[in-house]
């Protein structure tokens, strides 16, 4: 698998290979648009308002990106609601715009997935429940989120926000769940075999889910389609990376999926490239963890979360 050259952290040449040049230009390059953050996820490209928002997990806050304005303080508390003081991930994960541009939170701390009730240029940490529990079971940690055009919210529901991960004694649920819960308000659980569900997207046509497992030991991404009444059948690996992960920091996490259905995804080393077939086309090498990524509007400019950065590509 060819990978990109890390020659220093601000600036990573890229040598573009055939199988690159309708994705990255040749003087693409990574760029560190702020810093300073605990751990950063959640990347969303809001088009209308020119803004990046992303979450940093530990600190109950969204930030948001503006190229005039820099970093700046989007909203707070953004994961986590309750008045009582606790540690851990407490925070917003993953963050996407429903059908009507209202902004939809994966909640940490909360362990639900909600809907901003404030607009997206004027936000207010004012929030309704889509989803907080199955079958009288509450969430663990609703990690990451992905839209269906028919206004279905698809999500993963690993530990990761628990404050005593795994073993935390107000986990519900012996599994970790894949859920969709629907526009009518209903949840149904989709997967349960999958021990660190996390990154989750859909092909462009709406008929294949990719979910990410975070496990170093099976470092996986997991394909599914979508049959009838949206139930999930043949699943299979999309592509595992397991191997890598043996010796490269950094596991299947966030990713997106472009309108052609090729998917830009944070794993070992970096982030990978792959096409709508699944095969690997390369990766760029970045030297600390990578979270999340997100595409501008045009999808010409990679947004991706890493440690304690915000990072950008301008791809062409």
């Amino acid at each position: 698998m060819p990978l990109f050259t890390d020659l220093s952290y601000r600036k990573i040449a890229v040598k573009v290979l055939p199988a690159f040049r309708d994705l990255v230009a040749k003087n693409a390059k990574v760029e560190i648009l702020a810093d300073g953050f605990e751990w950063s996820e959640g990347p969303l490209w809001v088009e209308s308002e020119q803004m990046l928002l992303f979450s940093d997990i530990p600190n109950n806050a969204i930030f948001k990106w503006t190229e005039k304005g820099g970093k700046e303080i989007y909203l707070k508390p953004a994961g986590y609601t309750g008045e009582t003081p606790r540690g851990g991930e407490l925070g917003s994960n993953g963050l996407l715009l429903d059908k009507t541009g209202q902004l939809v939170l994966c909640q940490h701390g909360d362990r639900r997935i909600a809907r901003m009730e404030a607009p997206i240029n004027k936000p207010e940490p004012k929030f309704t429940t889509l989803a907080g529990e199955y079958q009288g079971k509450k969430f663990d940690s609703p990690n990451d989120a992905v839209l269906h055009p028919n206004g279905d919210i698809y999500f993963t529901d690993p530990p990761y926000g628990l404050e005593k991960y795994i073993d935390d004694s107000t986990k519900a649920a012996p599994y970790q769940g894949v859920y969709r819960v629907g526009t009518n308000g209903k949840v149904d659980l989709l997967v349960d075999s999958i021990n660190r569900p996390n990154g989750i997207g859909l092909m462009p046509d709406g008929k294949t889910l990719i979910v990410a497992n975070s496990e170093s030991e099976k470092a996986v991404w997991y394909a599914f389609d979508l049959g009838s009444g949206d139930s999930l059948t043949n699943a299979h690996i999309f592509f595992d990376a397991s191997n890598y992960a043996k010796t490269t920091p950094g596991g299947p996490d966030g990713f997106k999926i472009d309108k052609a259905g090729n998917m830009y995804a944070t794993g070992p080393g970096g982030i990978w490239f792959f096409n709508k077939d699944a095969k690997p086309l390369g990766r760029i090498k970045l030297p600390v963890a990578s979270s999340n990524c997100a595409l501008s509007a045009d999808e010409k400019t990679l947004y991706i979360t890493a440690d304690m950065y915000l990072l950008r590509v301008k791809l062409r």
